[in-house]
């Protein structure tokens, strides 16, 4: 409750003067508080300023990486929808499908015994 009640006794002093337009500074005001004030004031706009910066430069970093990581998952993409072109071709022989339930299998056996080894 006391930095209100300091919040309005400054508003006060601050505004104690003001008349239709035209400043009168009243006796209890001071300067040097203004001073103070001020430069407290700057530096926090400094401090916020270099923060928004910083933030700029995160967001440009993240931008390029998130552009680098597209690119690479365009050409995964077609690589990969390339192999799926050819296991269509190798499923619809006959042949194709024998050789690939045989390589199927081969890898179940493989895993299987590779699990109860381990």
């Amino acid at each position: 409750m006391n930095s209100r009640r300091d919040y309005r006794s400054n508003r006060v002093a601050l505004f104690d003067g003001i008349e239709e337009g035209r400043i009168h500074a009243s006796p209890s005001y001071n300067f040097h508080e203004n001073d103070r004030s001020l430069d407290g004031l700057h530096d926090r706009v400094n401090i916020l300023k270099r923060l928004t910066g910083d933030i700029h430069e995160e967001v440009e970093k993240h931008n390029s990486v998130l552009d680098r990581m597209g690119n690479a998952m365009d050409a995964s993409r077609g690589i990969l929808s390339g192999t799926m072109d050819r296991f269509k071709i190798v499923f619809e022989r006959k042949s194709g499908r024998k050789m690939a339930t045989l390589i199927a299998t081969f890898v179940i056996v493989f895993l299987l015994v590779y699990y109860l080894t381990k």
